[in-house]
This record gives C-alpha cells, sequence and structure tokens, in this order.
C-alpha cells in the first residue's frame, strides 16, 4: 500500500537508515572483506549456470550471481573464488564456512530455509522437474515411464519429486542413484538408464553440450511434463542479516535494473537520468548505498561489470546462448513472468 509519509516520519527515516548504514558488518562480511575475496559455492560443471573453460574462467548464471555481490561489495566482479559442491557436498560446504555463499542451482525449500540454518536471497531462476529420454525409446510421456530405469542425483529434491510423482501414478522405477554430474550423465548417454530427470533446465543445458558423438541432441527428448516447482537461488548462512541482505539486493539491483531499462551499454547515459527512481537506483540520490554499507555507486558496479537480469539471462540461457531457453516464468513481472524486485527507496 502506498502512503504519504509525512516530513516527521521522513525524518525519522533518515536517522535509522543512518543509524543502519553505521553498522558494523557481522561475521560473514567481516571474513569476505577481511580476505579481499568472495569464496562462491558453485555447480561441478553444468552450462548455463556455472561452468569453468580450458583456462578456468567460469562463467554462468549461478556465477553472475556471485560476481554481482563481489561488485557490491569490492567494487570489482572479479574478486571471486569458485569453489565447485556436489549436489550432497554443498550444504556441508556452507555450514562449515567453506564457501561464503551457495549459488548453485539449489532449491529454495522450508526445511533449507529454517532447519539446515539457511536463508535464501532471492530466486536466481523459476524452474521444474523434468525427464529426458532416448529419442528411439518411442516415448511422448512421462506417464508411459513405468518400469523405467531412472538417473537421478541423491540428496536433492529431485530424488524426493521423482519418487513422489512415480507414487501418485501408480508406477514404478528402477532408481540409478549417482553423486557427481559427469557421471550420472555419462550413465545416462551410454544406456545404463532409460530415462535422466533433473531440473528441466538442466536437461535442456545437459542436450544443448555434453550429448557425446556420434549422438546428437535430435537424438534426445525432453518430456512435456513438468512435475514440481523449483525456485533456484543462492543461499547463505543464519546468523549475519548484513551480508545476507547484500545478497538478497545484488540479485534484486539486476532485476530492477532491467525493469527501468538500465543495461550495462547505457548505465553511463543513465547517470544522467531526471527520473527519480533511477536515479535512487544508480546513487545520484544517495542513501541506499549507505543503508545497505557498500558504496553508493554499487548498482552502477554491478550492472556495469555483469550487467542487469535479462543480460545475464540472455548471456548465459537464453536467445544470446547456445541454450536458446524461452524466459517463460522468468520474465519481469511487467511482461507476465514472476522476476520481481522490491523497489529500491
Amino acid at each position: 500500500m502506498r502512503t504519504i509519509t509525512s516530513l516527521a516520519g521522513a525524518a525519522a527515516l533518515a536517522v535509522t537508515i543512518g543509524a543502519a548504514g553505521a553498522a558494523h558488518a557481522g561475521k560473514d562480511l567481516d571474513a569476505v572483506k577481511a580476505r579481499g575475496q568472495l569464496i562462491c559455492g558453485v555447480g561441478t560443471g553444468t552450462a548455463g549456470f556455472a561452468l569453468a573453460d580450458s583456462k578456468g574462467v567460469w562463467t554462468g548464471m549461478d556465477v553472475d550471481v556471485c560476481r554481482a555481490v563481489a561488485a557490491a561489495v569490492f567494487g570489482d566482479a572479479t574478486k571471486v573464488k569458485y569453489v565447485p559442491t556436489t549436489a550432497q557436498q554443498r550444504f556441508t560446504a556452507l555450514q562449515s564456512g567453506e564457501v561464503d555463499i551457495l549459488s548453485r542451482t539449489t532449491t529454495w525449500t522450508l526445511t533449507r530455509d529454517t532447519a539446515l540454518g539457511f536463508d535464501f536471497t532471492g530466486v536466481t531462476y523459476y524452474d521444474g522437474q523434468g525427464f529426458m529420454v532416448n529419442k528411439k525409446l518411442g516415448v511422448k510421456s512421462a506417464k508411459e515411464l513405468n518400469g523405467a530405469t531412472v538417473c537421478v542425483s541423491p540428496g536433492t529434491t529431485t530424488e524426493l519429486n521423482l519418487a513422489d510423482y512415480f507414487r501418485a501414478n501408480k508406477m514404478q522405477f528402477k532408481p540409478v542413484v549417482i553423486e557427481k554430474a559427469d557421471e550420472i550423465r555419462a550413465a545416462f548417454f551410454s544406456g545404463r538408464c532409460d530415462v535422466y530427470t533433473t531440473d528441466a533446465s538442466s536437461l535442456y543445458s545437459v542436450r544443448a553440450a555434453n550429448v557425446p558423438a556420434p549422438l546428437t541432441a535430435a537424438d534426445f527428448v525432453i518430456l512435456p511434463e513438468i512435475i514440481s516447482k523449483e525456485p533456484l537461488g543462492p543461499v547463505v548462512r543464519h546468523g549475519d542479516n548484513q551480508f545476507g541482505d547484500i545478497v538478497r539486493w545484488s540479485l534484486f539491483a539486476m532485476v530492477e535494473a532491467e525493469e527501468y531499462g538500465i543495461t550495462s551499454k547505457n548505465v553511463d547515459e543513465m547517470l544522467k537520468s531526471e527520473d527519480p527512481t533511477i536515479k535512487r537506483i544508480l546513487g545520484v540520490t544517495p542513501g541506499m548505498g549507505k543503508a545497505l554499507g557498500v558504496d553508493e555507486k554499487w548498482v552502477v558496479n554491478i550492472i556495469k561489470q555483469v550487467g542487469n537480469y535479462g543480460e545475464a539471462f540472455d548471456r548465459n540461457l537464453g536467445m544470446g546462448s547456445p541454450l536458446k531457453i524461452e524466459r517463460g516464468l522468468n520474465q519481469l513481472w511487467t511482461k507476465g513472468g514472476l522476476q520481481y524486485a522490491p523497489p529500491i527507496r
């Protein structure tokens, strides 16, 4: 609800913001600043989300979240060390302090957000679980998979959803449980299992980038059923709200920048805008950086070095990438999607 703030109320708010901005950083943010580098837990190699090239340079949607946080904290998106984690290792890595943040195709669930001692800071990608099969099987629907062998990663919501789906549809399956992503892909493509199930985006990624010759992407079909909600987002430990805020608002800043047309190419020109909202987002009107405990140019640094949400999506997953995934639910709310950032004000 929009209300008119009185002059007295505005003054009180300014005092509150000033006090919050002066607050001392928590232990996680202190450690990151003292180290001079963010340690980011990513996946072990999924095109579009987190993948290292032959020179060890990481790219992907999850990687860009880490780069955005580094740009907000240090003004330099390169100040990140990437630590590959498997589905089973990832939570221990975060709990033990091996990594500062987990940005690794991880589904936001109640138990992970509470009992494991984590805070999810937003949704990088709205996904859902799907199934991929070899075209030669002639399967057109997941409802035809009774008795199939299914390759699945352990310790994931994928494994739980798989059991629920087959039970609900009164079908049987034989799980082939493999931890490492490259080994599970090899098992599927060698015919050890009939079906590969994981987040649909990962299936598209695997089909585009990992099919071994002489097979091609055209030899595999992703079935139409999406059997779950998989909101994927960055995760931090409980206990340092300021660090969590920086991670949360770094992602929101990318979404907000897209909504207001601020891109990596026009951000300098946008600094001259007379739009009061754009002036707040870019720190021309100061206050937001201080409230967050970072430089007032934090959004400028993110957008100039990483880009807005739409640019990152297109480059890593969308039409500017080999995956060619439609925006779908990940379109901005103004265009019928679910990506929505609270106001930067």
